[in-house]
């Protein structure tokens, strides 16, 4: 039986992952509509870190700007035990990577991705709760409460649970979600701290007992504004919630903050009195709470027309901020996959990538931040770039994903299924400043084809080959786009042009883009909309190699 479709997709959850989701559907012409059980926007100060790779993806959202001017500098970690310095780890990346690391209070977040979507033509529907959903082979039907208490059903092709921890949608469609939980629970508080610590480091200082184990701990991260930081340590017993039902909210995952009694300011002056590697007074605090840790991942993303992204997926310890920054990239690779099915450019088994790609990731962050919170991360094996680029999320890739196709060129050059590096030094035949290569990228929503040559003649026939391609293997249905855009550009070494280009063309003029990719002569690349490379392949292939990928996101056993 058929049915209408209220709604292309429904989003329950606004936190950051719901927000991430809905821009990067609206930004691909989908509806979408997002809801929230809350009334308001959480004036806490949760998820603070923001990782250099979120910050290339909201540049090509065109959101960046914003969230630099919010955000304060992240410039590394002072580490003490028992009031002597341990370890100082810079947080420093190699010169090509376009941002450093920040921190932003999730409620600043949160409203920047608001006010983005909002300038999208979508709202948060707060108050209003997902009671429960069907799904069939058409769509997804969704029961909710409004803020007034009125009842709704709602008919959407595909439903994204970004609801969190104790997730509805999760338990809807009966998702295991195995882990555990730490056994010690911590204060949260965001205070003025009248230190002299050099500005944009955190503070991790911890006491050691004589057989070697942590029994008090105090982690401050910096936020905006001057001496403020966001501070959690263990809870003292007249705070414990263990043993209580707010320990696990009736569903027996211990995780996030409690509704119990809240710390007060000389509960954290105490803390700060016995850790401090320099006396200090706290002031102005703005919340406080009782917080619990667990670390669990779903068996599977999603079945059917319903998946689950951020919290929902996967919970662990907010060691090196990695959750919400897991959870963004989670709603990208989802969005970007199922505006292709719902435009009719791909068939709906590439949903079956999400779960392929993304779940993989969600299991090494959930090990490393355990690991990170029981030893440390100074006892990584990693050697210390590895390290910093990991934290960064810059290795997160997919080169042995469904979608990768085969690599071409020097193996340790960006391949299938990595980030697409960031390179600067491009220019245009009539600005005069040069280029990075998310400047060329921002605000795109669909594949982009890079083809990179020595000669014109070489651009103009893999342009041609492109533009032929597209015609004929992205045609899809009603509403369908184009499928990908395409650019051109010219090794720095090249003569002026001797053919002329009908696709936007670029010069590698200071040589940092070959320098980086190293393409093996004539050589095309496709990035995907989340910034991943699809492909790579030599120039004479290109519609080969373009109909190949095109293939692999449209036939029916993908993944």
């Amino acid at each position: 039986m058929a049915h209408t479709h209220d709604t292309d997709v429904l989003i329950v959850g606004a936190g950051p992952v719901g927000l991430s989701a809905a821009a990067e559907l609206r930004r691909s012409g989908l509806h979408c509509r997002l809801v929230d059980r809350l009334p308001a926007r959480l004036p806490y100060a949760k998820a603070v870190g923001i990782q250099p790779r979120t910050l290339e993806i909201w540049d090509r959202m065109g959101l960046a700007r914003a969230m630099l001017e919010a955000a304060t500098p992240m410039r590394g970690q002072l580490i003490y035990g028992n009031g002597e310095e341990q370890a100082r780890i810079d947080l420093v990346l190699p010169p090509e990577v376009p941002y450093g690391f920040a921190a932003l209070p999730q409620y600043e977040t949160e409203r920047l991705l608001e006010e983005y979507v909002a300038g999208l033509g979508t709202s948060i529907e707060r108050g209003t709760e997902l009671l429960s959903f069907a799904q069939d082979g058409d769509g997804v039907t969704a029961q909710l409460t409004t803020a007034s208490g009125a009842a709704e059903e709602v008919r959407a092709r595909y439903l994204i649970g970004c609801d969190g921890a104790h997730s509805t949608v999760r338990k809807g469609l009966g998702l295991s979600f195995e882990g555990g939980a730490f056994a010690e629970e911590y204060m949260l508080a965001d205070v003025v701290a009248d230190w002299d610590f050099p500005q944009g480091y955190g503070i991790r200082s911890m006491h050691r007992a004589d057989d070697g184990t942590t029994d008090d701990l105090l982690v401050c991260i910096p936020l905006p504004g001057a001496g403020r930081y966001r501070m959690s340590m263990l809870v003292p017993p007249e705070l414990s919630t263990q043993g209580t039902d707010a320990a696990s909210a009736g569903d027996g995952v211990a995780h996030g903050m409690e509704g119990g009694r809240a710390p007060e300011l000389s509960h954290i002056q105490a803390v700060v009195d016995r850790l401090s590697p320099k006396p200090a007074a706290v002031s102005d605090m703005r919340w406080s709470s009782v917080f619990r840790i667990s670390h669990r991942i779903v068996d599977r993303y999603g079945e059917g027309r319903v998946f689950v992204a951020g919290d929902a997926a996967h919970i662990h310890p907010p060691t090196g901020a990695q959750g919400m920054n897991t959870g963004i990239q989670d709603a990208c690779n989802l969005a970007w996959k199922i505006a292709l099915v719902v435009s009719g450019e791909a068939r709906p088994e590439l949903l079956t990538t999400y779960d392929a790609e993304r779940r993989p990731i969600g299991e090494e962050v959930v090990g490393r931040t355990v690991r990170h919170a029981t030893q440390g991360m100074e006892t990584d094996p990693d050697d210390p770039r590895m390290l910093m680029l990991r934290e960064a999320q810059l290795l997160v890739g997919y080169r042995d994903g469904p979608l990768a196709g085969p690599p071409y060129g020097p193996i340790d050059a960006p391949q299938p299924g990595d980030r697409a590096p960031d390179r600067a030094g491009l220019t245009g035949r009539i600005a005069v400043y040069p280029l990075r290569l998310l400047d060329i990228l921002r605000g795109r929503t669909e594949h982009v084809l890079i083809l990179y040559a020595s000669h014109t003649a070489d651009l103009a026939e893999a342009a041609e080959a492109a533009g032929v391609t597209r015609r004929t293997d992205a045609s899809g249905g009603p509403g369908a786009r184009s499928g990908w855009e395409t650019i051109a550009v010219l090794d720095r070494e090249a003569e002026p042009a001797d053919t002329p280009l009908t696709v936007p063309q670029y010069r590698d003029a200071a040589g940092e883009f070959a320098g980086l990719y190293r393409p093996d002569g004539p050589t095309g690349f496709i990035v995907r909309p989340d910034g991943q490379l699809g492909a790579r392949f030599a120039l004479a292939d290109t519609k080969q190699a373009l109909s190949a990928y095109w293939g692999a996101l449209s036939a029916s056993g993908v993944g």
